[in-house]
């Protein structure tokens, strides 16, 4: 699996390097790639007068000891031929992330999860969301008390629309890359619906059953073809694994997958609509992050625009 080149792991404060600092070295290493450990520190307003006596400025202090504590972290952990940097901004957490992607080239954002206290029913807390959100590249939220490699992998596409084609198609390149790096099984994921079943069942414009059971049967067939044409195009036929297509609501059927086929990480699409930054298509892609506990590595279509830019 070498897809990738330069890799920013976001520590958002954790006072250890876990389990998905370890994910992010070893991805490193198998892609011969760059890894920067990256984190964001609170902007500090310090007196003037106090910080002309001491000689120093506050920000740049709290960033340089952040550096050093981030530094002795790591001779247990890395090797002589890794390429690990650390870097500290002043700032709010996900935005200088997005800005370092944009401003540096990242091709990938790993990081611990972080549930919000307070909301058991939510899994990820507000920085991972916004990542997932606005991040161009793609973002690898990992929950730390999975096993140490993945053993299933969701891939779930919706390659209906020009965007959706374009992030299912790297959907399920990464979920295959991911599948063989882990030796993980892999299960592809659609959901599908008539549309306007709803009203031709029923109401003003009521259709008969077999008319409505032909139409059903015909778009069944669309989606049939429409997902084996697509794994055909990723060349994913030869590789082992298992295709559901699932009649019903895209959240409801991706979480009921992701339950029968035990997934530890789910690799999907939060679709930009084209000229809307930071917009997820409906609620599908955020219903299932904020209720999965799977991990998560998320993609954005090429024509993502994110709603973060640099400073100027």
């Amino acid at each position: 699996m070498k897809r990738f080149k330069k890799i920013l792991y976001f520590t958002d404060n954790e006072k250890q390097l876990g389990r998905a600092f370890k994910r992010a070295l070893n991805l490193a290493r198998s892609n011969n790639a760059k890894l920067c450990i990256f984190d964001a520190l609170a902007e500090t307003e310090a007196p003037t007068d106090i910080e002309q006596r001491l000689g120093l400025k506050l920000n740049d202090t709290l960033r340089e000891i952040r550096e050093e504590t981030l530094s002795s972290l790591l001779p247990p952990l890395i090797e002589k031929n890794d390429h690990v940097t650390i870097k500290v901004a002043t700032g709010v957490g996900f935005v200088e992330v997005i800005r370092t992607v944009l401003r540096d080239g990242y091709d990938l954002v790993i990081k611990a999860s972080r549930a919000p206290s307070g909301l058991s029913e939510r899994i990820l807390g507000s920085t991972d969301m916004h990542l997932l959100r606005k991040c161009p590249c793609p973002v690898w939220i990992d929950h730390g008390d999975q096993a140490e490699t993945y053993r299933s992998i969701l891939a779930a596409v919706d390659p209906e629309t020009p965007e959706g084609h374009d992030c299912a198609l790297k959907v399920l390149t990464l979920a295959a890359a991911m599948a063989e790096r882990e030796r993980a099984k892999i299960t592809v994921v659609h959901a599908w619906h008539l549309y306007g079943e709803s009203a031709l069942r029923s109401g003003f414009s009521k259709v008969p059953k077999e008319k409505l059971s032909s139409l059903l049967i015909d778009a069944e067939r669309t989606h049939q073809a429409m997902l084996s044409n697509l794994i055909q195009e990723c060349g994913l036929v030869d590789t082992d694994h298992e295709v559901l297509l699932v009649k019903g609501p895209p959240a409801e059927s991706i979480k009921q997958a992701s339950k029968q086929s035990d997934a530890d990480l789910i690799v999907m699409g939060t679709v930009g609509r084209c000229g809307i930054p930071g917009f997820i298509i409906g609620n599908t892609a955020e219903n299932v992050l904020q209720t999965t506990e799977a991990s998560i590595l998320a993609v954005k279509p090429d024509a993502f625009v994110s709603p973060v830019t640099l400073a100027k």
